[in-house]
């Protein structure tokens, strides 16, 4: 039983070394694989930048590219869970503080933005564009058209 064991601990830490990334990315509310995060309100706290300058800066910054182009799609959606958008202050800060800094390992996959690449005022202008999103998605299942569509033909008689 004890060689059973011993030739069985590999697999289990190599599982182990699997599944963990798994566990910690649902924890923190991320969306591969998992269920989304609770939708929390958007933030409500002064905006100082320039949305229509900020949507611009936005798609030439290739922000879509992992943010989609309302902030509900793509890899790394943020609307509903606002987190280092919260407030303007928060938002430079989580730009700033991995590139002025050039850590060896990133945090995030999110590209650093130091000041010599984007300004502050650019920066505020971008925070400005993502402040004017809005959630497209239905309070309740019932109020999704397109679920409602598929359940209304499933219950139609086959001919």
């Amino acid at each position: 039983m004890k060689n059973h064991l011993k030739r069985g601990w590999p697999v289990a830490a190599a599982f182990m070394g699997l599944a963990l990334p798994v566990v910690m990315l649902n924890a923190q509310g991320g969306r591969r694989g998992g269920a989304p995060a609770a939708n929390v309100p958007p933030p409500t706290s002064p905006v100082t930048g320039d949305a229509a300058a900020g949507k611009g800066l936005y798609y030439s910054f290739g922000c879509y590219a992992c943010h989609g182009y309302n902030g509900e799609t793509g890899a790394r959606p943020f609307v509903g869970r606002w987190g280092n958008l919260a407030t303007e202050k928060s938002f430079l800060t989580f730009l700033r503080g991995r590139a002025n800094v050039a850590p060896v390992t990133p945090s995030t996959s999110m590209p650093n933005f130091s000041e010599a690449s984007v300004t502050d005022k650019q920066a505020k202008d971008i925070y400005a564009y993502i402040r004017t999103f809005k959630s497209s998605a239905p309070a309740e299942a019932k109020d999704a058209p397109a679920l409602n569509a598929i359940l209304d033909a499933a219950k139609q008689e086959k001919k």
